[in-house]
């Protein structure tokens, strides 16, 4: 690595490429808009791997495609001819990191459109605040129910889809076979004294319940979503699981909860220091109180872009 300055290791992977161990080339990685790569996108970064790169791509653990072998002389190249095929690399830095997402609706138990979010979050943050620096690199997970696939909870930021089960007693006719117990993936609901019950301490509101299992309407059908926030969640050397927040949120309450939650960081971390270490610093309560009843944190949002 004789001829590669320390200067020029950490320009480039300001720009999303990291050196190759023992070598003076670079691995780059290629960013999803809304965790999905279409067939054009994935005909390009064969391109790129093979016009830049040692012909190698590797998935990301954040659902990019890292492409190997990248010579420093190639790194721009390499930059223009993805953007030129509507294309980005990135993912590095203390900064929003890629955004993962599960499958969402193609999946069973997905509750809602993971990826529409996905891909909102990716053109307003990911993007639209590409510049802004945090105290520490900031992940976003974007999970469809409580199956947590994408571990959502093990993210800075974790998104979760939930469905609450309306249920309606009276048109319960305790079936010996009730189809809401039987469907139940938590066991939570339950036939007593000739009636379903569904106990709210068991419950983990995945919405299965909400599919018409019931043929008298017991539980009504619906698609209505609610999400679990997550915050504060890391894996890794120094694990912590994402505290939930003490209240459920509608879609609308995320990007507001979302800005709240970076300027408190900002606010409120140590350089170096990830959201998590500064949460249990400070006490949840505190964040709590500031992310969910302070409206005057989003007036301090130019203190992101200083």
């Amino acid at each position: 690595m004789a001829n590669l300055k320390p200067a020029q290791i950490a320009e480039v992977k300001g720009k999303g490429f990291l050196i190759n161990r023992g070598t003076e080339n670079f691995s780059g990685r290629i960013v999803p808009r809304g965790t999905v790569f279409s067939p054009d996108d994935l005909k390009t970064v064969s391109e790129i791997s093979s016009k830049f790169g040692n012909g190698k791509v590797i998935p990301t653990t954040r659902l990019g495609l890292e492409i190997q072998g990248i010579s420093y002389e190639n790194v721009q190249d390499a930059i223009d001819y993805a953007e030129s095929h509507g294309l980005k690399f990135g993912g590095t830095g203390n900064k929003i990191r890629p955004i993962t997402s599960c499958k969402g609706t193609t999946c069973v138990y997905g509750n809602y459109d993971t990826h529409a979010l996905a891909a909102k979050l990716y053109d307003e943050y990911y993007i639209g605040w590409a510049d802004i620096k945090l105290p520490h690199k900031f992940k976003i997970g974007i999970g469809g129910c409580p199956n947590s696939c994408v571990k959502p909870a093990l993210n800075d930021f974790g998104i979760e889809g939930h469905r609450i089960p309306k249920y309606n007693s009276e048109a319960c006719k305790g079936c010996k076979v009730c189809m809401i117990e039987k469907s139940c993936p938590s066991k939570a609901a339950k036939l007593v004294d000739g009636k379903m019950v569904i106990d709210e301490n068991v419950c983990k509101t995945c919405g299965v319940c909400s599919e018409s299992k019931c043929p008298f309407k017991a539980v009504k059908p619906h698609n209505e979503v609610v999400y679990q926030i997550y915050v504060g969640g890391t894996w890794g050397k120094k694990s912590r699981m994402g505290t939930p927040l003490s209240k459920f949120v509608s879609e609308d309450e995320i990007a507001p909860i979302l800005e709240k939650t970076m300027i408190w960081f900002k606010l409120n971390a140590n350089q170096k220091e990830r959201l998590g270490v500064a949460i249990d610093r400070l006490g949840v309560e505190k964040f709590e109180k500031d992310v969910l009843e302070n409206d005057e944190l989003l007036e301090k949002k130019d203190i992101l872009f200083e």
